[in-house]
């Protein structure tokens, strides 16, 4: 067994919504990012990648590639994941932690287990997605940026 930790974090604007696990949500912000900003997948992509030991997401989509931009982070965590398989890595289970104010992802947290569950081809029991606000400390609790912080088990 491996295990991996994968974080990313970005800085929010006003705005019509954003995308967090392969979900939209509607919401007064967005998320600035080359790609679509989906901190969720790209946490999860950096905690697989670091429990195979084969870099960072930046190694393999980086935000310099014009040719990336406005990527979705789905279409980046399904080429990660045909290079686990690949290498027969297999996903014992996913636990992320969502970090900011903004949205409150309760009501999307089913959706999103659910969403990565397809994705990942792995039981929704295998997925643990919570969140916390930070009570207003740091660039989260100011309504600066959002973050994400993820550790996946594979074997």
């Amino acid at each position: 067994m491996r295990i991996g930790q994968g974080y990313d974090a970005h800085k929010i604007k006003e705005g019509k919504g954003l995308i967090l696990g392969g979900i939209n949500i509607e919401c007064g912000y967005s998320i600035e990012a080359h790609s679509d900003g989906d901190i969720i997948i790209h946490a999860l992509i950096d905690s697989l990648l670091g429990a195979a030991a084969y870099g960072d997401l930046g190694t393999y989509f980086p935000s310099e590639d014009q040719s990336l931009k406005d990527i979705s982070s789905v279409a980046m965590l399904e080429e990660i994941l045909k290079k686990l398989s690949k290498d027969s890595f297999s996903i014992i289970n996913i636990d992320i932690t969502y970090v900011g104010k903004i949205p409150k992802i309760i009501a999307y947290r089913e959706a999103i287990i659910e969403n990565l569950s397809k994705i990942l081809a792995i039981d929704s029991n295998k997925i643990s997605c919570k969140a916390t606000t930070t009570d207003g400390l740091g660039f989260e609790g100011n309504l600066e940026g959002v973050s994400c912080h993820c550790i996946s088990l594979i074997e």
